[in-house]
């Protein structure tokens, strides 16, 4: 993780009675938190971590931080780091971030699922100085140019094991959220896992198996170009994410993952069961059922 310290020009080092934020990952979430917070104008120093050069170039460039520092040197400057790598990197560096850590600095992790990242500093002596989070905001793209200032306004964050965090750490992160406009919502790390298996995770296999089935018989990309409306565009959308953001989500939340994709792979199966067979009434009685999302999302 450790690169050479770069300082942006404009730079004048740490202002007084500012926050000094440590972000770890300058991508998507990572890079619109730092441009959240300050175009809400929060007194806050950003200082970025990237084991990307280029990515820590580009975020300088961007403004996303207002300067690179090597890993060490950041986590002892802030008043909070935030880890906003993919999860794996996060499971890593957790336990060794929290070690680091200065005695009144909080710890906050942008990841998408909480089970082991939990479980992996349960007993840390410095737990209380960790807050779980999930910013449940994204889009399908990644790196430093793809994050904006508002990517996280009127979202919601959820906070797991909260009860873990202490009071001060917990409060920090919460003023920040609100900050940015945030919704707060607080459930258990196991209740997460489950949930987000089945309303993100297994939207995005979905979206990257419609890809591949197309892939496969389409050969002629001129064909998906032209004939692919609006609903296939939209349901495909996701299959542009990153695999490297999504391999190691789909490892850690594998037995969650695992039993959504049965679940949906049985209702796929009764609607090629209804095709086969010719029977439009119990295709139209799935679709019916289906209807109901309507009701909840609008």
């Amino acid at each position: 993780m450790a690169q050479r310290t770069q300082c942006d020009s404009g730079s004048h080092g740490n202002r007084r009675n500012s926050m000094n934020i440590s972000i770890i990952g300058l991508g998507l979430l990572g890079g619109s938190f730092a441009l959240g917070l300050k175009a809400k104008g929060a007194a806050v120093s950003i200082i970025g971590v990237d084991s990307n050069t280029a990515h820590a170039a580009e975020a300088l460039k961007r403004k996303l931080v207002d300067k690179i520092m090597p890993l060490e040197h950041a986590i002892a400057e802030a008043d909070v780091v935030v880890l906003a790598t993919p999860v794996n990197a996060i499971l890593q560096l957790l336990p060794t971030v929290l070690d680091l850590l200065p005695p009144k600095a909080a710890l906050m992790d942008f990841g998408s699922t909480k089970g082991q990242l939990c479980a992996v500093v349960e007993t840390h002596p410095r737990r209380g100085q960790f807050v779980a989070m999930h910013p449940i905001a994204g889009t399908e793209y990644s790196g430093p140019e793809a994050a904006f200032a508002t990517l996280l306004e009127g979202q919601t964050m959820i906070i797991c094991e909260r009860e873990k965090s202490d009071q001060a750490a917990l409060a920090r992160a919460e003023k920040l959220c609100h900050t940015l406009g945030m919704h707060l919502r607080y459930m258990p790390a196991a209740e997460h896992d489950l949930h987000f298996a089945y309303v993100s995770h297994l939207s995005h296999i979905s979206s990257f198996a419609l890809g591949l089935t197309v892939l496969d018989k389409e050969k002629n990309e001129k064909n998906i170009f032209d004939m692919a409306g609006s609903g296939f565009s939209s349901t495909v959308r996701l299959a542009k994410s990153s695999p490297q953001m999504w391999g190691p989500i789909f490892s850690q939340n594998r037995e969650n993952v695992s039993e959504a994709l049965a679940g949906y792979i049985a209702q796929l199966q009764q609607f090629k069961d209804a095709i086969d067979a010719q029977d439009e009434e119990q295709a139209k009685a799935l679709m019916e059922k289906a209807n109901d999302i309507r009701r909840i999302l609008g």
